[in-house]
């Protein structure tokens, strides 16, 4: 059984524990803010390039990009698993891991003759896939420490590069989005080959709108396709790190809260020990008292 040093020395490692897991808590609050605020702030400007190539695409013969290219023959599919570069941010990181797992088995099941390809952007995925018996490409640990648009490019260049050599059929990306400060939902995207829906254009000739292109539509179109890949890698790095913070802050929030209701337990089991303790010596005082009293 536990002494009452024991217990003392247990309620003061609680309360520190307590503190420290407020701070990162009020930390995760300052850096989830900033992060909200970068993603609902790109999240417009992908979302108006996507219908921009919607649109420039909804002409058939304008598709004259390699990156359209649909092939039927899938042999290599890579997969881009964004994750987070540390922990204590409850399930984020093992939902998006397992989700990934579960995918692969998938994508063999689909396309039993592909070879799979991993990409991994954060720490986490690439620690915990560089155990695994599937071989990296390339990974981009330690992103998260200082985001940057140049570290999209630099991805979206290499994944676009292999998949217009051919090292590459298709391409897929699979992040936690971020939803609200509560929830982080695992998404997955296609990233290549491009499939542009076909834009619908308002049948009234009152709100129909004609574009004049220049020089002209195709090349538009070629010339947007970079800057929307690259934001799609942007955006799946936002909306990580937005939802990681998020789960790093309620994680840290129900730490805290944990603490708390455990130095209450510990407390009162202190006190009730004391009690006991106290109550024995006053008994054998008494019993003491007693005896030379007897003789």
């Amino acid at each position: 059984m536990a002494t009452l040093r024991d217990i003392r020395t247990r309620i003061g490692a609680v309360k520190n524990i307590a503190k420290i897991t407020s701070a990162m808590k009020m930390v995760a609050v300052a850096k989830m803010r900033r992060a909200q605020a970068n993603i609902l702030a790109a999240r417009p400007y992908a979302e108006k390039l996507s219908h921009m190539i919607s649109l420039l695409a909804a002409d058939q013969e304008n598709l004259t990009s390699p990156l359209f290219e649909q092939r039927k023959d899938i042999r290599n599919i890579a997969l881009i698993v964004v994750s987070a570069d540390r922990g204590l941010c409850g399930g984020f990181n093992a939902n998006v891991l397992r989700s990934a797992q579960q995918h692969l088995k998938k994508l063999s099941q689909d396309y039993p003759q592909a070879t799979p390809h991993l990409i991994t952007i954060g720490k986490r995925a690439t620690e915990f896939f560089a155990k695994r018996e599937i071989t990296l490409d390339t990974y981009y640990p330690g992103v998260f420490q200082k985001l940057d648009f140049s570290q999209a490019q630099a991805i979206g260049r290499f994944v676009v590069q292999r998949f217009l050599d051919g090292q590459y059929d298709k391409v897929q990306i699979i992040v936690n989005e971020f939803r609200s400060i509560i929830k982080q939902e695992v998404v997955i995207h296609d990233f290549l080959p491009i499939s542009p829906t076909q834009a619908s254009y308002p049948t009234s000739s009152t709100y129909a709108i004609e574009y004049i292109y220049e020089p002209s539509q195709a090349e538009v179109l070629n010339d947007i396709l970079p800057k929307h890949l690259n934001m799609q890698i942007w955006r799946a790095m936002l909306e990580s790190n937005a939802a990681e913070q998020a789960a790093r802050m309620m994680a840290m929030d129900n730490a805290t809260r944990n603490a708390k209701e455990l130095n209450r337990v510990l407390t009162l089991t202190y006190n009730k020990l004391r009690q006991a303790a106290i109550t024995k010596e006053i008994l054998e005082v008494v019993g003491g008292a007693e005896a030379l009293r007897a003789e």
